[in-house]
């Protein structure tokens, strides 16, 4: 049965842009289709220090995957694309791809949270997901994205740097 499901992605090594263009390209091929994709973003670090900044974005998929599956083909493609996961915390990275929502589903695993846990409190995930489903509403907080945007204390900053046409990335400037 075919499913929504929101992931978001993140990126500040390497190039950046080609990361992310690569990683919705094969997400269409081994997760589904992908319905709609936010502007990229780009953004600070957050929760640890780096001298390079991210670029984010936010995707609507069509997937049959369950979650469990859904999450092993992510982890696939984060290390395909060359993704190190080496101890805990945040670093920077090459990919980074997250299960944002997952329908209307409440997963609670130690492998797999969904929705996941710390969406409200980071603008570089409330900005691009309002931008392509500002009414959705959170499963477990009952708001709509939206209103997590306006009740988020995070005040990083977000800038929109390009829009994505159809899978490919053109410049607002153009």
């Amino acid at each position: 049965m075919e499913k929504i499901a929101f992931i978001g992605l993140g990126t500040n090594l390497g190039n950046r842009e080609e990361n992310l263009c690569k990683a919705i390209e094969m997400i269409g091929k081994e997760i589904g289709e992908v319905v709609s994709c936010s502007s990229v973003y780009e953004t600070e670090p957050w929760g640890f220090k780096s001298e390079n900044e991210f670029l984010n974005a936010v995707i609507k998929v069509k997937t049959e995957l369950k979650p469990s599956g859904l999450l092993g083909r992510i982890l696939m493609i984060e290390a395909m694309l060359g993704r190190l996961r080496e101890g805990k915390g945040y670093s920077s990275r090459i990919i980074d791809i997250d299960i944002l929502l997952y329908g209307c589903e409440i997963i609670k695993k130690k492998s797999l949270q969904i929705p996941h846990q710390l969406i409200q409190d980071r603008r570089f995930v409330l900005v691009p997901f309002c931008e392509i489903a500002p009414e959705m509403v959170h499963p477990v907080l009952n708001k709509t994205f939206a209103e997590l945007l306006n009740d988020c204390r995070d005040e990083s900053v977000v800038k929109k740097i390009k829009s994505f046409n159809h899978g490919f990335a053109r410049s607002d400037k153009d």
